[in-house]
């Protein structure tokens, strides 16, 4: 769609099909929370990096100020310390992260004072992200080289010290044996379609804003086939590192696998750390670890803001693409983050920080962008013009699987998934013991529905708004602009007539006869904030006939 169009996750929707542009604003308006709950994680990371640089790991002992006496220092204990039946016991890595990154408080009612040491942290990670892409696919383009790559060497060190410690077999058999009774289980499947949507940035216009800046003959089938075999083996070896060490950990504890795994911010500022702080020389795999996260977390935060950028620059292009106006509209956009941030930075934030992940940045919100996304594309737009389209830029017809997948398969399971999740709802709670209050979750809600029904009602006010009868409006509104590179190059081949010009003087006979003779059409490209083309012919000069079709 992006590199068909040219255009960012909004207008290229204005430009297919102009009915679903609510799918746009809906992605857009989810990234917007994406990048506000996001980049708290790196502040964390950050804040742990520091920390990293101590003699000794503050989370690897309980002779801390913030630890309380019901603390256990699992890296001084044998393996013969039956950790399973201390139920009222925390551990040391535990209370770090509680009581002192968080310091957090007893629920949402109390939100407490602002944590000073995280809120700068935050603003470092602001202000790196900021000078990262002020200059737009440029800047961000050379910064990735670095960003993108060196997270795979870090990887690779932790995937072989993972595997050399004592216990690591036990960590791997746990992660590749399966479970075939929870394949039975729908929230299974929920949790892994979700986990796609986000890990491919599927839905939400990443990949179409990316996709814009391609030029119009880059072979985007072979793209995706690679996006997704590297992004899923990435995942896949990065199990290895993390499972071969939660291994390690249950063989010093005397415990299974399963007791000591964590998941969500835990894994990465519980389980992980507190592992590292057991081996030997922790210092220096705890800097490996953190700079890993930092880095991932960062090219994340770099893509949702490019993306949220560029959508809205192709929606104000007059005003935005003026020197200087991208670098200003930038700071707003980053200041704005920032102080809706603020409450997150108190001790009551991890609250507040869970109820947006849950409910605003949630795998439904996805899913039913999703179901209405291949509805748009596949009936409305049309799966064969949709064919066409791939074949023109590449060169290459897909498979005919792929159209059974817009038309049927993708809305299909989307929708049934979009149905079992509310289905299996259950509303949030803390660390499994705090419940929110009923305002809470209404707040939650207001939050998933903000996207949601952005999508229904932009298509509603279209159609209440549109000129002509009901049919009508909604004929016009699934049309799209005439001006698309495939339409002129068909109006071009059935109903443009030649241009005529005068013939050669070579055919001098014909020529004294008055006969004409056409001139051939051909796609003419020039570079203007992003590549635009259009069908002339070598009589016309490219600027005019450039002028001509933006008018």
């Amino acid at each position: 769609m992006g590199q068909y169009t040219q255009e960012g996750g909004i207008t290229c929707w204005r430009k297919l099909c102009p009915l679903a542009e609510g799918i746009g604003y809906a992605g857009q308006l989810v990234l917007f929370y994406s990048c506000m709950c996001y980049i708290i994680i790196l502040a964390w990371a950050l804040l742990y990096l520091v920390f990293s640089f101590s003699p000794q790991l503050p989370w690897a002992s309980c002779n801390n100020l913030w630890n309380t006496a019901d603390c256990v220092d699992i890296s001084s204990q044998n393996s013969s310390f039956n950790w399973t039946h201390q139920t009222n016991r925390t551990t040391a890595a535990t209370e770090f992260w509680e009581r002192r990154v968080l310091s957090i408080s007893g629920g949402i009612e109390e939100m407490g004072s602002v944590r000073w040491e995280l809120l700068l942290c935050l603003i470092v990670m602001w202000v790196i992200c900021y000078f990262c892409i002020w200059k737009g696919v440029k800047s961000t383009g050379k910064v990735v080289y670095f960003t993108a790559t060196f997270p795979y060497v870090m990887l690779l060190v932790l995937l072989i010290r993972g595997l050399t410690l004592p216990g690591a077999l036990q960590g791997v058999v746990f992660y590749l044996y399966p479970e075939p009774s929870r394949l039975s289980d729908p929230q299974v499947w929920m949790e892994a379609g979700s986990q796609i949507f986000f890990s491919y940035s599927v839905g939400v216009g990443s990949l179409t804003v990316l996709g814009s800046y391609n030029t119009y003959n880059n072979n985007c089938y072979k793209d995706c086939l690679w996006l997704c075999l590297l992004n899923s083996a990435t995942s896949l070896v990065a199990g290895f590192a993390v499972f071969s060490v939660l291994g390690f950990m249950a063989h010093e504890q005397g415990t299974s696998v399963e007791m000591v795994a964590e998941s969500g911010p835990g894994l990465a500022f519980i389980a992980y750390p507190q592992a590292i702080a057991m081996m030997p020389l922790p210092q220096l795999w705890a800097v490996c670890f953190f700079v890993m996260i930092i880095l991932l977390g960062l090219d994340t935060q770099f893509v949702a803001m490019e993306v949220v950028m560029t959508s809205i620059t192709d929606l104000f292009p007059a005003v935005l693409r003026r020197a200087g106006r991208r670098e200003l509209f930038l700071l707003l956009f980053c200041l704005s983050c920032f102080f809706a941030q603020m409450v997150m930075m108190t001790e009551g934030g991890m609250y507040v920080f869970q109820l947006m992940d849950y409910y605003a940045c949630n795998g439904t919100c996805l899913l039913f962008m999703s179901v209405f996304e291949s509805l748009a594309l596949g009936w409305l737009f049309g799966a064969e013009k949709i064919f066409d389209i791939i074949e023109d830029m590449t060169g290459v017809r897909p498979n005919f699987m792929f159209k059974l997948c817009w038309l049927y398969l993708t809305p299909l399971v989307s929708l049934v998934s979009f149905i079992c999740s509310l289905v299996e709802y259950q509303p949030l709670t803390f660390n499994r013991w705090y419940v929110y209050p009923s305002w809470a979750y209404v707040m939650g809600w207001l939050l998933a529905l903000s996207s949601i029904l952005l999508i229904p009602g932009w298509a509603l006010v279209k159609l209440a708004t549109g000129s002509g009868t009901l049919p009508e409006s909604f004929f016009h509104l699934c049309q799209p602009v005439p001006d698309l590179p495939l339409t002129w190059k068909r109006k071009s081949e059935t109903q443009t007539p030649p241009r005529l010009v005068p013939s050669s003087p070579l055919h001098s006979s014909s020529a004294a006869s008055g006969s004409l003779v056409s001139a051939p059409l051909q796609l003419r490209c020039v570079w203007f904030s992003r590549l635009r083309c259009v069908w002339s012919d070598d009589l016309v000069p490219l600027s005019t006939a450039l002028r001509e079709s933006l008018v």
